[in-house]
């Protein structure tokens, strides 16, 4: 009794609302929190049910105690009634001693009562929180689902984004080498042409005596050229 009531203050202050939003993952934490709930109340139930009879048990024997008292208390009056202040002296002492023992069993009725409160209190607490997260548990699932759709559906997006960017940039160098090649091969064909002016034959049989060096590159121009 004493260790469940120990859990009176945690459980009553508990806020659901406040553990569910902590909850890394609250699709699985709703489950759990459902499990931890429902075997807490099958453990206040069971102990409401006995501290509430204890209730019963104590207030049944203070009541009897004031009836007693009342008894008594109508003998004593009817004792001097009847002229016997020794007889009602004998109630009265009754009476007071059944007063005192009176008081002793209302604060043990007092502290049943205040057990039982608190007892009921934490059953109703738990079986109100089980329900609304019964209620929720569907929804919050849901939500859960659909968030975790929408991050797959985010990184296939920005995968396509960035494969976008890769052939945009492919397709910049692919255009590059494009312009390069085009050069070279107008190079090429500049370098073909034969050129049969004086100037040019001037030139040619001035190179003519360069080194060897410079004769094999010729060669193998002219071999290119088909000269």
């Amino acid at each position: 009794m004493a260790n469940i009531l120990e859990r009176f203050n945690t459980i009553i202050k508990s806020n659901i609302n406040a553990l569910l939003d902590k909850a890394e993952d609250p699709a699985k934490m709703i489950d759990q929190y459902l499990l931890d709930l429902r075997e807490s109340l099958a453990e206040v139930k069971k102990e409401t049910a006995g501290v509430m009879a204890e209730e019963a048990r104590c207030r049944r024997a203070y009541e009897e105690n004031q009836r007693d008292v009342e008894k008594y208390e109508g003998l004593a009056k009817r004792a001097l009634s009847a002229g016997s202040e020794e007889d009602a002296k004998v109630f009265l002492a009754k009476k007071l001693e059944l007063e005192t023992k009176g008081a002793d069993l209302k604060k043990i009725y007092d502290t049943a009562r205040e057990n039982a409160d608190k007892m009921r209190q934490m059953h109703d607490k738990l079986v109100g929180d089980i329900n609304s997260l019964e209620t929720r548990k569907a929804a919050v699932k849901a939500k859960v689902a659909v968030a975790k759709t929408q991050e797959k559906v985010n990184e296939i997006t920005s995968g396509a984004e960035k494969a976008s960017g890769t052939m945009e940039a492919f397709e910049r160098m692919e255009a590059k080498a494009d312009q390069m090649l085009d050069q070279a091969n107008a190079m090429t064909e500049l370098n073909a042409k034969k050129n049969d002016t004086a100037e040019s034959l001037a030139d040619k049989y001035e190179k003519a005596g360069s080194t060897a060096e410079v004769d094999d590159a010729l060669a193998k121009l002219k071999a290119e050229m088909g000269l």
